[in-house]
């Protein structure tokens, strides 16, 4: 039974490979496409807390992506995650703008679709209002930190060794956070088909702990995540921030501090709990596209720069980043739905666990 239900994480796991291999760049690939920091060390840096931000908190993202459809057989979550994983694959190999979070809410849509569940269109409104809402806080987090910074480091007046000693420090600690709130929030994105079918028991550890079968979930998507920065994600780590504006080392630790807050917001159930005793709209605990984020922050910096900052900005570019967010979902879902009409049929799997 073990051994099946690894099986059936394969995908889930080569989804969160993909994650690894290119959203790490979003977090250190200014730092090492600057030389300000070796690559061995971000990509340490980066497994490390991408792996304790996926296990400490990565439920409430999960959940959140859950509350759209239970996959509720385990041949329907590797369906499910495959054809997300396909769809990043297939759009990435052919040069076009893409993102994990479309890729997997569009599946499981698809299965929806399949297996005849509605789908919660007030979840998915939330879902689909995140992607305008993620690079809009972003940008305007951008903005600001952008603004704040400036004033900080003009009344500072720092040696130039000073300064670069300072920004390395920054991007270190920027990146850090980036990672942790990474894993905290897209690990819903490699595992939370698997959660309603979770296929592990809850194993004690020494010393009162208990992992239960969604934080080993968690961890085995944590480490899938660490293996793609580790073996892939150097060639894009050390291209990322030019394609679409040029970034200086101050814009590059303020886009990479935008991103990583707002894939905090959306992953805090610490700060959604608040939020709702002060009667105050909580922000939704659902996956976003740390793309997205870092598109918005990296246009929030240009806004703040002005004229000059907006001339530099490649519209065509964020046009086709665009084109890629409407298209990905659509095509996961169909291709969702033909893959489990032949896992189901062809195969012989269940991909919908009937009731009883």
């Amino acid at each position: 039974m073990l051994a099946t239900g690894l099986l059936f994480l394969s995908s889930g796991l080569f989804l969160g490979w993909s994650l690894g291999a290119n959203d790490a760049a979003n977090v250190f690939g200014s730092a090492v496409g600057s030389r300000m920091l070796r690559f061995s060390t971000a990509a340490l840096l980066c497994s490390v807390f991408v792996i304790l931000g996926a296990v400490s908190a990565g439920a409430g993202a999960s959940a959140g992506l859950g509350q759209l459809g239970a996959v509720n057989a385990l041949a329907g979550s590797f369906t499910t995650a495959l054809a997300a994983a396909l769809t990043v694959a297939g759009m990435t190999r052919a040069g076009l703008p893409v993102s994990s979070t479309q890729a997997v809410v569009g599946a499981i849509v698809g299965w929806n679709w399949f297996s005849g569940a509605a789908t919660d269109l007030s979840q998915l409104s939330r879902i689909v209002a995140t992607w305008v809402l993620c690079p809009l806080l972003a940008g305007l987090a951008a903005a600001g930190l952008h603004l704040a910074g400036a004033c900080l480091l003009q009344r500072s007046r720092l040696h130039l060794l000073r300064l670069d000693a300072v920004l390395r420090l920054g991007l270190i600690l920027a990146g850090v956070f980036g990672s942790y709130s990474l894993g905290a929030n897209n690990i819903g994105n490699v595992m939370g088909v698997f959660v309603p079918a979770a296929p592990f028991p809850a194993v004690s550890l020494p010393g009162g702990l208990l992992l239960s079968g969604m934080q080993q979930l968690f961890l085995l998507g944590g480490l899938a995540i660490a293996i793609g920065v580790c073996t892939q994600s150097r060639p894009v780590m050390l291209t990322v921030g030019h394609s679409l504006m040029p970034l200086s080392p101050f814009g590059a630790l303020v886009v990479v501090l935008a991103q990583g807050l707002v894939l905090f917001l959306f992953s805090s159930e610490g700060l959604a709990d608040a939020l709702a005793g002060l009667g105050l709209p909580p922000i939704p605990l659902v996956p976003v596209s740390s793309s997205q984020a870092l598109i918005g922050a990296v246009v929030g910096v240009a806004l703040r720069q002005g004229r000059r900052g907006l001339r530099q900005v490649r519209w065509g570019m964020l046009a086709r980043i665009a084109s890629g967010w409407l298209s990905t979902p659509l095509l996961a879902a169909v291709l969702g739905y033909v893959l489990l009409f032949v896992v189901q049929n062809v195969f012989g799997q269940v991909v919908v666990a009937l009731p009883g």
